[in-house]
């Protein structure tokens, strides 16, 4: 059992399991009944997603190594709530048990909120699918 972090719309890998959405708005032109077809997510969870304030002050453009440390350094502060952390301890738990993941719409992981989110659930024990 295991957890991976993904692109949201990517091929599924056969095992993936569950996939959460940890994006602040669902895609729009989708109809909500085709999100899992189109490998979007099976599941919205905003919780573990950026603000909106943080996400209107630093989108589309993180490329900058200054904005990207201050974008990290404010998502990591909104992650240090009690309802965040049990959220991400509830990822984690739930890796050892099963197939799951999480994910957003980016590019690129190394510039989006989810390699902050694996650097989170990594200090939680969560098990990696390789």
């Amino acid at each position: 059992m295991a957890l991976r972090i993904v692109r949201l719309g990517s091929e599924r890998a056969p095992d993936e399991g569950l996939r959460i959405g940890t994006v602040r708005r669902p895609p729009r032109g989708v109809r909500k009944e085709d999100y899992a077809a189109k490998n979007i997510y099976d599941v919205w969870f905003p919780n573990l997603s950026p603000s909106e304030p943080l996400l209107k002050e630093f989108f589309p453009t993180l490329e900058d190594d200054k904005r990207w440390k201050s974008f990290k350094r404010q998502f990591m502060q909104e992650m240090n709530t009690q309802e965040s952390k049990r959220d991400l301890d509830l990822i984690a738990a739930l890796s050892h048990h099963t197939n799951l993941s999480v994910g957003c719409y980016c590019d690129d992981e190394a510039r989006c909120h989810r390699s902050i989110l694996r650097e989170l659930l990594t200090k939680r024990g969560a098990d990696f699918a390789d």
